[in-house]
């Protein structure tokens, strides 16, 4: 028997901040929740790589690979998809300019992550998991 759920959905996400340490987060189009932005790795894509590529890809962040740092592996449930579970590598990188939302963001929003109580429209993932564990 495995421990991990048989609706599992792997991402990867990167916390940014901005100069005052306000965390990045995004809406997806047709979505309800805010998370970090990343996304699903593809064939062959480490989580590092997935998550470059997919900065790139959502809010027009050039990251370094070499300047992400690993924050940890969670697991929690989906934002989006009620009953699937998400396992989401999440990275931590240095701020860079953010260019505006592209692909499937809807919205971008700054967070404070010292802010209590949290805004009720956060991923369990992000709010959860990340949010304690940058806060160590």
């Amino acid at each position: 028997m495995s421990d991990f759920p048989e609706k599992l959905i792997r991402v990867s996400a990167v916390v940014l901040r901005d100069a005052d340490g306000q965390v990045l987060t995004v809406r997806k189009r047709n979505t309800s929740r805010f998370m970090l932005p990343g996304g699903k790795p593809e064939p062959g894509e480490s989580a590092a790589e997935a998550a470059v590529r997919e900065c790139a890809e959502e809010v027009g962040a050039v990251l370094d690979p070499g300047s992400l740092r690993r924050i940890g592996v969670f697991l929690a449930d989906a934002a989006n998809e009620p009953g699937w579970k998400i396992e989401g590598t999440v990275f931590e990188h240095p701020f860079v300019g953010i260019t505006g939302s592209a692909a499937e963001i809807e919205e971008m929003r700054w967070l404070d992550p010292a802010l209590h109580p949290l805004p009720g429209d956060l991923a369990p993932l992000l709010e959860h998991f990340v949010l304690p564990a940058i806060a160590r």
